[in-house]
This record gives structure tokens, C-alpha cells and sequence, in this order.
């Protein structure tokens, strides 16, 4: 018989190497887009009508795709594009159809969550494509960073005519797999450093509200990227707080910031702005953080691809974000 010393040793070295091994968990990367391929557009949320998405239907055939538009676009109840089971049906049918090698929201909102457990994702699960969106279509990022399926966090198809020239092609480099580095000025409040892991996140509110289901993310050793509109500031402050309390800022290896866009205040004002809460809220943490990141709910919404490992750089200069 073994000494127990040694298989304590041995037990203790098993489990290192297994949780070493779910650290390390190997994320798949759809297949990325080539000319003549399809791409489907359509809604999981808010009701679009279809002359709205002419310019994205435009931009997507002019890099040579086929586009497929979803029986939710042009229907509505109330604020939705259609009812849940409807909405639920045309993602499944558009996860399911081999010929659609990606699927873009058309428009954010809310209604995401209503229909996520109504999917089945078996398939999709063989052959994974990419989903595109973001805002409320967080839920739908976190739910395959669950499955390590890779996703893009980009514009919606809604706001394709308006887009900046260097949002347009962020997708459309992201999409297609050509490289994505990003090198922005400095922001007052980055704390510098270096770090690499994998990226994480989106909506402040909605990763708030996917909190305690299975849709969460694994925060632990994440970049985690995060972005938020038209929120009470001291609802920000109390989304961050959770966090803190929760302990999900505690493994992290680093926080990007987005924008915090068009914020709203009490009559008698909270005395911080969304970034100075954060900043507050993250003060004593030693890992480097970028602010004013140009993705969200801003004129320069950039593409990220969401599991894929990024490795950044923050400096007096500028901050660097590059993925692999």
C-alpha cells in the first residue's frame, strides 16, 4: 500500500490538473463567412419593419453575401417583433437551416430572455454559426460563452445605415476572420498593465439580470467587457455593487469599458458619473482597465468577438487590444 503521504500528493496534483484543465476550457470558433455565403436577419426583440433593414441588406450584398430575412421582421405585439413562440421559431428555423452560415439581430430592446429556454440548440451545437447583435442580444452571448461557442458582439442590422465607416468594416473583418487590433487613446481613469484572457460580457444590465441562471457567465479569469444605455446612474452604481459583493470582480484579469451612454439622474443627482461609479466601484482592484472603449450604444461601435482570448496593454499612450 501507497503511503498516505504520497496520495495525498498525488489526489492534490489530480485536481490542480483538472481544474487547470476547466480554466483552460478550448472555445469553439465557428466557421467565418465567404463570398456567397448567407447570412439571416432577424428579430428577438423589438419589432423592425423591413424597409428599415434595406441598408443592411444593401452592405451585406455588397461583401458578396446572400441575406435571408426572418418571418419576426414586419410583425409585432405591442413593443415585439411577433409573439415569443413566433420569435422563438424563426431563431430556432434559422439555427437549424445548414444553408445560414451566420444570424444578425436586427434590433435589441428587450424580449431576448423570453424566448432563450424555448430553443434547442443540439444542432447548432454540432455546427455552430455566428450570432451577431448586441445590447439585449447579451443574454444570447452569455448563454453560448455557456456551450464555449465564440460570438460577435457587434451593431444591429437596424443600424447599418448609419454606421461609421470603421464600424462597418469591424464586422465585416470579424465576420469574415481577418485580424482585429484596436489601439485607442488614453483615457484619465485606465489603470495600466498588461493582461491576456479570454473576453466576456455586454450590457451591464442584461449580464445583471441574467445573474443566478444558467445563462450567467463564468467571470473567473475573464477580460470582461461591459456597456450600458439610458440607466438611473444609481442603478449603475447598484449593478456594480452586486458584482463587487458577489465577488465576480475578484478573479478577473482585466475590465474593458464601453460606452455609457445617455444616463439619467434624480432630482436631487447621485454626484458621479457612470464612469466615475465604475472607477469607484473598481478602485481597489490591481487589474488594468480600459474606459471609453468605442463599443455600445455610441456613433463608434466596433466589433469584439466574445470567448475568443484578446491580449491588451494599457499605458500613459494608449490601450491595445489585440485578438489572437
Amino acid at each position: 500500500m501507497k503511503n498516505p503521504t504520497t496520495l495525498f500528493y498525488i489526489t492534490l496534483f489530480g485536481l490542480f490538473l483538472f481544474q487547470t484543465s476547466q480554466a483552460q476550457r478550448k472555445m469553439i470558433t465557428p466557421e467565418f463567412l465567404q463570398k456567397g455565403d448567407t447570412i439571416g436577419i432577424l428579430a428577438t426583440a423589438r419589432k423592425v419593419d423591413l424597409v428599415s433593414l434595406k441598408p443592411a441588406i444593401k452592405l451585406l450584398e455588397s461583401w458578396g453575401l446572400h441575406v435571408e430575412i426572418g418571418k419576426t421582421i414586419g410583425k409585432e405585439e405591442n413593443q415585439l417583433a411577433g409573439p415569443d413562440w413566433l420569435r422563438a421559431t424563426d431563431f430556432q428555423d434559422m439555427l437549424d437551416n445548414p444553408k445560414i452560415k451566420a444570424i444578425w439581430a436586427a434590433k435589441g430592446g428587450y424580449g431576448t430572455v423570453r424566448i432563450i429556454d424555448r430553443i434547442d440548440f443540439t444542432q447548432f451545437k454540432k455546427k455552430p454559426k455566428w450570432i451577431a447583435g448586441f445590447s439585449d442580444i447579451t443574454v444570447l452571448h452569455s448563454h453560448l460563452n455557456n456551450m464555449n461557442i465564440e460570438t460577435i458582439h457587434s451593431f444591429m442590422a437596424l443600424n447599418a445605415g448609419t454606421a461609421q465607416p470603421q464600424v462597418l468594416e469591424s464586422f465585416r473583418k470579424a465576420l469574415f476572420g481577418e485580424k482585429l487590433e484596436y489601439h485607442i487613446p488614453t483615457h484619465p481613469f485606465n489603470k495600466k498593465g498588461t493582461a491576456k484572457g479570454e473576453l466576456v460580457g455586454g450590457n451591464l444590465s442584461v449580464l445583471y439580470s441574467v445573474m443566478g441562471s444558467k445563462s450567467e457567465i463564468d467571470y473567473k479569469d475573464k477580460i470582461l467587457f461591459i456597456e450600458d444605455l439610458d440607466e438611473y446612474l444609481y442603478h449603475i452604481d447598484r449593478m456594480m455593487m452586486n458584482l463587487k459583493r458577489n465577488g465576480y470582480f475578484d478573479g478577473l484579469k482585466a475590465v474593458i469599458v464601453g460606452g455609457m451612454s445617455s444616463m439619467n439622474d434624480n432630482e436631487i443627482p447621485w454626484g458621479k458619473d457612470a464612469l466615475e461609479i465604475i472607477q469607484d466601484v473598481l478602485k481597489d482592484y490591481k487589474f488594468p482597465i480600459i474606459y471609453n472603449f468605442p463599443a455600445g450604444h455610441i456613433k463608434d461601435n466596433r466589433a469584439l468577438i466574445l470567448g475568443k482570448t484578446v491580449s491588451i496593454t494599457v499605458n500613459d499612450k494608449e490601450a491595445v487590444v489585440k485578438f489572437e
